[in-house]
């Protein structure tokens, strides 16, 4: 890419009328420009344009645009004149499963996760390829095409550790802008995983912290770790030379790597700022099930003891029965008061392989206690690991304590189920659950629907910049060797790991009252009108599932409304050739793993559509919001949720006991994450947690994207219900009943806070705001 094409990136102003398209496409365009908005004058009014695409030089891409006006029109129902058009454009897109991806491409092919190893690197980087076998399911992504690598012909060849320039399709990238914010707020993450010479600032890098102290003094509120003047231009120095082959030349130029005056100072997080030790308080431990950056987890349990796939819980009653509040475990079964964070039986196959390289890793099983005022109250936590012959387990039980012996080994028991529910999280929760679920339905959206299609324009916000961030992700994150594997517990069978748990995933399960049904936290509630989800909270005072369901209103209520105008009735889906062709290739190509079983809407009413459409922009917007945007708030703290552990438990008797007894809080502080990984840890937490300053929030679009006056009318409607939810939260957490709303910590719930009157004014890390897309 020559330097002036990627100036002539920055023309996002650049009006041009129908006319001087056309005109340019003519002389073939001898500079790639921005196309953003266009109109031209006819005799009835103004036709408007939304182009919002990057136009290359005819000579690069051998053909021809095309644009359409802001009009949107069923198939059914297209202007005769535009009917083949409409067919040539979408087709256009397609491509053929052939070629290396240029960088003008516009094409959209599905592939599998055959992009995470690197065999030619050694095989201790070979990584399983993900999707397309019975072994190893999983979503699809963009295919690249990149040639196969030299030693093993199903993966794709890797030319750098660290590739930022990855294909994707034009209109699916970073602004210029966002792409150079995004780069100098990684260089936290990335300045000690792309510079060996920066681990020589950590001291024995590897090495245990020597205090609490010691740990809090990572964060600027104690002046961070002080670096010399030095040491520190001796770093960026690096980091430039390191940068210039990752990026191109002008962009390398717009990163302000050194904006921080300190690559190893780190923000103080919300779980310290109020109450310093908040962190270890059992209280703040079960709010976090409910109100922290994890809160899809926590389940009811249905049955006592707890079971798994292979035998029952060691958990018995005379465990947990004297700290139910006067209940008996009858009792507090038979009102829905026992809860259960179950991390045990997708990870005991795992044990052997996660437990080696210093990882001491444990399947867990934590019960808590509902109290009459709905926080919950940790009762015991179960730790297992296999046992020397197959299919055997040894599992221990840890009891919550105030003092003494019990209480520090009850320290260490939630330090390892925080590891547990950490890589979930970051695996699941977060990358599987939205950022690979989603990908597929933007290939489908781009290959089936076209842009006239009203559908498409319902999409399109909340489809920005994810096909991008997902690729970066594959290339710095989830790769072999990447930071994930060098961080979480998992290490080189993350991923793998990830396809294990995407065997239980179903479409239609990520729609948040059935999921919270499914995990026993409502209750069918239809014909309700004061519960217009059509669920029940099992308790009010459940911030995620509260808000939650709010914003899944008010999503769906807008999506109700919006088909309503062009759907007239369940024939009029049914007989849309471009929905049908779009929900067919989501099941059988881009979740093609998924094809045959539960979980796909038949999509042949309104309401299949509807509910669809509802899940797909929740799981982009309202869940993902509530996954990463607390993380810095909560993980950014490791002592609250520590990534791994490099130690057991002791037992009675061993001469880790007697260490263990010497001092307590040293054995705690040697079992968590070495300096280098801590550190790495959590630069890469800020990063993830950082709004950027071009984000888009749910509610907001430039509503000359569309030239209907009764699609703006309802997208008021929208905007407006989302103000009263604004409302209604500071309310709820100004509430004094609702304690799961600050809890000990005293971080108010905003995760699901849409701040709509504040969205692009404010940006870094906020805690709240609801992005349209998975854009980070």
């Amino acid at each position: 890419m020559g330097n002036q094409d990627l100036e002539n990136q920055h023309l996002y102003s650049f009006i041009a009328a129908l006319q001087l398209i056309q005109a340019q496409a003519k002389e073939k365009m001898s500079e790639k420009a921005r196309l953003k908005h266009g109109k031209s004058k006819r005799h009835d009014g103004i036709i408007y344009f939304d182009c919002r695409s990057w136009v290359y030089p005819f000579k690069k891409t051998k053909s021809g645009r095309l644009f359409f006006s802001n009009n949107s029109y069923l198939p059914n129902h297209t202007p005769r004149a535009l009917v083949q058009l409409r067919q040539w454009e979408l087709a256009s897109l397609r491509g053929d499963g052939t070629q290396v991806r240029k960088e003008w491409d516009r094409v959209y092919d599905y592939d599998y996760y055959n992009d995470l190893s690197n065999p030619d690197k050694g095989q201790e980087h070979a990584r399983p390829v993900l999707g397309g076998s019975e072994l190893h399911p999983y979503p699809c992504r963009l295919r690249t095409g990149h040639p196969p690598s030299n030693t093993e012909p199903s993966a794709e060849s890797r030319t750098e550790t660290i590739n930022l320039d990855i294909y994707v399709p034009p209109d699916e990238r970073f602004s210029p802008k966002k792409l150079s914010e995004f780069i100098s707020n990684s260089i936290q993450a990335t300045v000690h995983f792309i510079i060996p010479e920066a681990k020589s600032l950590f001291k024995q890098d590897s090495s245990s912290f020597k205090s609490f102290d010691e740990i809090h003094d990572m964060f600027s509120s104690k002046g961070g770790q002080a670096v010399g003047g030095k040491v520190r231009e001796k770093l960026k120095g690096k980091v430039r030379e390191k940068l210039k082959k990752l990026v191109p030349n002008v962009l390398f130029k717009e990163i302000s790597y050194a904006g921080k005056e300190d690559l190893l100072k780190f923000p103080l997080p919300q779980i310290v700022t109020e109450n310093e030790l908040a962190w270890g308080n059992d209280e703040e431990f079960g709010r976090q099930m409910l109100a922290g950056t994890n809160p899809a987890r926590i389940k009811c349990l249905q049955e006592f003891p707890p079971q798994g796939r292979n035998r029952g819980s060691t958990i018995h009653a005379s465990h947990i029965e004297h700290n139910l509040d006067g209940l008996t475990l009858v009792q507090a079964m038979n009102e829905w008061r026992i809860f259960i964070l179950d991390h045990h039986d997708y990870l005991m196959p795992y044990l052997s392989k996660i437990n080696t390289k210093g990882v001491c890793a444990y399947a867990s099983r934590t019960l808590f206690f509902l109290r009459a005022d709905a926080t919950l109250k940790p009762l015991a936590i179960e730790l297992s690991l296999p046992g020397s012959s197959e299919d055997t387990e040894i599992s221990r039980v840890f009891l919550p304590a105030k003092k003494g012996t019990e209480a520090a080994l009850w320290q260490l028991a939630k330090a390892h189920v925080a590891a547990n529910d950490s890589a979930y999280h970051q695996l699941i929760s977060h990358w599987l659950h939205t950022h690979a679920v989603v990908e597929p339905f933007i290939i489908a959206t781009r290959r089936q629907l076209s842009v006239m299609h009203p559908i498409n324009w319902l999409l399109r916000p909340h489809f920005k910049d994810t096909m991008h961030i997902n690729a970066l992700a594959r290339s710095i994150l989830i790769n072999s060797g990447g930071i994930l594997e060098k961080t979480l517990f998992t290490g080189e069978i993350s991923m793998e790991l990830s396809s294990e748990l995407y065997k239980e995933w179903r479409f239609d399960e990520q729609a948040l009252p059935a999921d919270l049904v499914k995990r026993g936290l409502a209750l069918e509630d239809p014909d309700n009108p004061n519960n217009p989800s059509g669920v029940q909270l099992l308790f009010d005072d459940y911030p995620y599932g509260a808000d939650g369901l709010d914003i899944w209103h008010a999503i769906k209520t807008w999506v109700t409304d919006y088909c309503s105008l062009f759907y007239k009735d369940d024939y009029s889906v049914n007989s849309d050739v471009e929905i049908q062709a779009w929900w067919s290739e989501i099941q059988n190509a881009g979740h093609g793993d998924k094809r045959n079983e539960a979980g796909w809407y038949k999509m042949t009413t309104l309401l299949d559509l509807i509910e669809a459409l509802t899940t797909l922009i929740w799981i982009a917007s309202g869940l993902h919001a509530s996954v990463n945007f607390g993380q810095y708030a909560y993980a950014g703290y490791p002592l609250n949720r520590p990534m791994l552990c490099r130690k057991f438990i002791p037992r009675e008797g061993t001469e880790e006991f007697a260490e263990f007894l010497r001092d307590p809080d040293k054995y705690y502080l040697s079992m968590l994450p070495g300096r280098f990984q801590m550190s790495l840890a959590i630069a890469l937490i800020e990063v993830l947690s950082t709004h950027t300053s071009d984000e888009v929030y749910l509610g907001q679009r430039p509503l000359l994207e569309c030239a209907d006056n009764g699609v703006q009318q309802k997208f008021s409607k929208f905007n407006e219900h989302l103000h009263e939810i604004e409302k209604t939260i500071i309310q709820r957490n100004k509430d004094p009943r609702f304690k799961n709303r600050s809890g000990p910590a005293k971080i108010p719930y905003k995760l699901l806070y849409p701040d709509t009157s504040n969205a692009g004014s404010k940006w870094g890390i906020t805690g709240k705001g609801i992005p349209n897309s998975i854009s980070i």
